[in-house]
């Protein structure tokens, strides 16, 4: 009998040039590269980085930028299927919907080669905002507002949502959203992605595949998870008594902890300042300073508790911006899907580029 690692545990399933993790010093990079310099990019040129594997060169990123502007629209016909999805359950459901229907709507769906589907890729980078953004206007019952060519990527998602330009620092906050979101190696959604694309099938069905796997709450529903909590909690003031009863009861408290990264996770350090700008910027600190608190007191429970520290992990800081960003909880999964179909598509690429069917086998019990 063959030992067998629970979840897949620390099992190496293939290489890639993609993303790296170092889960005991707590760094994350993109092709080589920091997400602390990476942040400091607009997205198109992480978005860049992750499909071609390069840093754009000047005219290259305004060529990618002109693309992904020029591809933010959506049909009619997509646009109606949407009025007819059930908007009582999340928002990730009717994404899902609207990118299937995408698939049926793109004039290369049955061509597979590169040409197409780069082609392809750039489309659902491009319109996967512009989805979101429709979703969430339906179900609040509020007209659609067209893509803006002028703003970026960020910036554009912000005012299809909202209805109004952002201010500099909430487009710069959305931007580092999506590039810290953008790609996390063979996280569930990315293997699954994996899979998919292993067995051949179009980009359109691997992105799909992803979408599914990231909407568990032990994965991109988290961050949903945290912001619920958030409300639950309402103060900095409740905090301490809402740990205590979590750890009374022997229940999860969202937003901690990491199966990879055994110190801080540093998209949590990252998220962490962008919220404090966003906290000082709308002169409102209380979701900072409840979201804060759980932090401190968790980390002294866990020490006194367990012996050792614990950590936020990424969802928990990023949904403190997501409060700040008037995000609703039943979008946040979406938003993280807009930031991270870059990854996406990138995995897609390098899984078509060096083949091989992803069939593992069970040790039989």
């Amino acid at each position: 009998m063959q030992d067998t690692k629970k979840g897949l545990e620390d099992v190496i399933a293939l290489d890639t040039s993609i993303c790296s993790i170092d889960g005991m010093e707590g760094i994350l990079r993109y092709r080589g590269i920091e997400v602390e310099q990476l942040e400091q990019m607009p997205y198109d040129a992480v978005s860049y980085l992750l499909i071609y594997g390069k840093i754009p060169a000047p005219q290259e990123l305004e060529a990618y930028s002109r693309k992904l502007r020029e591809e933010r629209y959506i049909n009619r016909e997509i646009l109606n299927v949407l009025k007819v999805c059930n908007y009582g359950t999340e928002a990730l459901d009717s994404l899902r919907t609207a990118v299937c229907c995408s698939a049926h709507m793109d004039e290369e769906k049955d061509d597979s080669s590169m040409e197409a589907n780069m082609n392809k890729s750039i489309r659902l980078v491009a319109k996967f905002p512009t989805l979101v953004a429709a979703v969430h206007r339906y179900k609040t019952g509020k007209f659609l507002i067209a893509p803006d060519e002028k703003l970026s990527h960020g910036a554009n998602f912000l005012y299809m949502l909202r209805g109004t330009v952002p201010s500099a620092i909430e487009a710069e906050a959305i931007e580092k959203d999506f590039i810290l979101s953008a790609e996390h190696e063979l996280n569930p959604s990315t293997f699954s992605l994996r899979i998919t694309a292993s067995t051949m099938a179009d980009i359109y069905s691997a992105v799909i595949t992803g979408l599914c796997t990231l909407k568990g709450p032990l994965h991109g529903g988290a961050r949903k998870g945290v912001m619920d909590m958030l409300d639950e909690v309402a103060s900095h003031e409740n905090a301490e008594q809402y740990v205590l009863d979590k750890f009374s009861r022997k229940e999860k408290v969202m937003g901690f902890g990491h199966r990879v990264y055994k110190t801080c996770d540093p998209r949590a350090k990252l998220f962490k300042d962008i919220a404090k700008k966003l906290a000082d910027d709308h002169g409102d600190t209380q979701w900072y300073d409840l979201a804060e608190r759980l932090e401190q007191v968790m980390y002294r429970e866990f020490m006194q508790n367990k012996g050792r520290p614990i950590y936020p992990n990424v969802d928990f800081y990023s949904a403190v911006v997501y409060k700040y960003l008037e995000i609703p909880p039943e979008l946040a999964t979406s938003v993280f899907a807009a930031g991270r179909v870059s990854g996406w598509v990138s995995h897609y690429f390098e899984q078509y580029s060096h083949n091989r069917v992803i069939r593992p086998r069970a040790n039989y019990i």
